[in-house]
């Protein structure tokens, strides 16, 4: 038998349809300059004025000596590494990012919109942001910080919508369907966002329509710290003269592509149907996403189907360093998959080289995971890929995945007993680490 509480929502939920409402928004939440706005929570002198958060890739992993890590599974994506140095105070400002000989080095992750006014942009280097903003401020990134941010919010927003979807460290997406009635949810969202900057102290923008794609559309035209309904007979009036780039799911070479056949704005793309579906499964998906007839669910839980870790470094040619470094990523590397407690099936290792020039090279492996093998493993995908031998090499990446707990992949038998006292071994070498550090322990090699 039905509680009664959900006898009673039935019922409304029936009156509410017949009596001609629906109630079936989806809505996307996102923090405005998250890490920025993180930072002036910690410091509140930051506030209108031009910040910008530094990012450089951590290349103190090969460092000889311990350090203090820290290591993140559930938003690792853009900017947000899986594993990251721990923050610390010293480190808060424009010398952390300067190297032995004075140099500014590193990108921006994200900056202010006081910054933006500059021309400062994402990704663009810290050197050519202070040509542009002379009096920009830079501040280091704090990843202990963002995530418990991003946990405190995700709390907040599952106290208030049913369904919450987590879609990045600062994304997150809401299904209202039965909860609010259409007609009320611009003031729902701009209620929200109130609420959640007097909560938390986060500022965050909040778009609602039909689809998850036109509501995280209808975010970027609220941005900063506004809130936007596109009900869908307003649809077409706001989706179609927006550019294509400004589309999430349309990269650049979709773009060229579009543009190629002179369809520069989502509305040319509506109008050009038959062309854009010619050009396989994705477009026609693309088409639909645009046109507000496709939508996906909310997913509140997900799996993680792949793990990495990859380091960008100062050209080096030298081969037995390069190799003392895979040692090192593939050990960090296996502290997360026993963490996860996953076996990987599939190992991809590569290699950028100066000028532009890419090598790469994987494997399929249905055994089971010992440290010691896949140290191994990663030194023979690295001596098979590694095939441009006078270039210097500017970055290494190694990434696993197709876990058999989703690939259903029978592990092979051979020498099983052997490999169950390696996997003691293992083990036993990943609890002290989980106890002491990821560099209490380390292989020979890389010493």
């Amino acid at each position: 038998m039905p509680s009664s509480l959900t006898f009673q929502f039935a019922i409304y939920l029936s009156l509410a349809c017949g009596n001609g409402y629906t109630l079936s928004m989806k809505i996307h939440i996102d923090i405005d300059c998250f890490f920025v706005s993180a930072a002036r929570i910690v410091d509140a002198s930051l506030e209108g004025k031009a910040v910008a958060i530094g990012g450089r890739s951590d290349t103190k992993i090969f460092s000889k000596d311990a350090k203090k890590q820290s290591v993140n599974f559930e938003n690792s994506g853009s900017f947000v590494p899986t594993f990251y140095k721990a923050y610390e105070e010293k480190d808060d400002d424009i010398n952390a990012f300067k190297d032995e000989d004075g140099r500014v080095r590193g990108i921006l992750t994200t900056s202010s919109y006081e910054a933006r006014a500059y021309g400062v942009k994402t990704a663009m280097s810290i050197k050519e942001a202070l040509g542009l903003c002379p009096h920009l401020i830079i501040k280091a990134p704090n990843m202990s910080l963002y995530q418990e941010l991003s946990h405190a919010l995700h709390e907040f927003l599952a106290s208030k919508i049913p369904l919450i979807e987590q879609a990045s460290i600062d994304e997150f997406y809401g299904d209202l369907e039965g909860w609010i009635e259409d007609e009320d949810v611009p003031q729902f969202i701009d209620n929200l966002r109130h609420e959640i900057k007097k909560a938390l102290k986060i500022p965050v923008s909040i778009g609602a329509a039909k689809t998850r794609y036109i509501a995280k559309l209808a975010t970027t035209y609220a941005k900063p710290f506004g809130s936007k309904t596109i009900y869908a007979h307003d649809q077409d009036k706001f989706v179609d003269p927006i550019k294509v780039e400004n589309f999430a799911g349309i990269g650049r070479s979709m773009q060229a592509k579009l543009q190629s056949v002179q369809i520069h704005t989502l509305g040319d793309l509506k109008k050009r149907r038959e062309t854009v579906e010619s050009w396989g499964p994705y477009a026609k998906d693309l088409y639909k996403r645009v046109s507000g007839i496709s939508d996906a669910p909310i997913v509140t839980t997900s799996k993680r189907k792949s793990i990495g870790i990859s380091r960008t470094f100062d050209a080096l040619h030298d081969r037995a360093e390069l190799r003392r470094r895979v040692h090192v990523l593939a050990r960090h590397l296996s502290f997360a998959i026993l963490k996860l407690k996953v076996i990987p099936t599939v190992f991809h290792l590569s290699i950028s080289y100066e000028m532009n020039q890419n090598s790469h090279k994987n494997i399929s492996l249905c055994e089971i995971f010992t440290e010691k093998k896949f140290d191994s493993l990663c030194i023979a995908l690295f001596n098979e890929a590694d095939n441009q031998r006078r270039l210097h090499v500017i970055r290494l990446s190694i990434n696993c995945s197709s876990f058999t707990r989703d690939s259903k992949k029978e592990l092979s038998l051979i020498g099983f007993h052997e490999e169950q006292k390696m996997k003691k071994l293992t083990d036993d070498t990943q609890s002290l680490r989980e106890k002491y550090g990821i560099d209490a322990l380390k292989w020979g090699s890389e010493m």
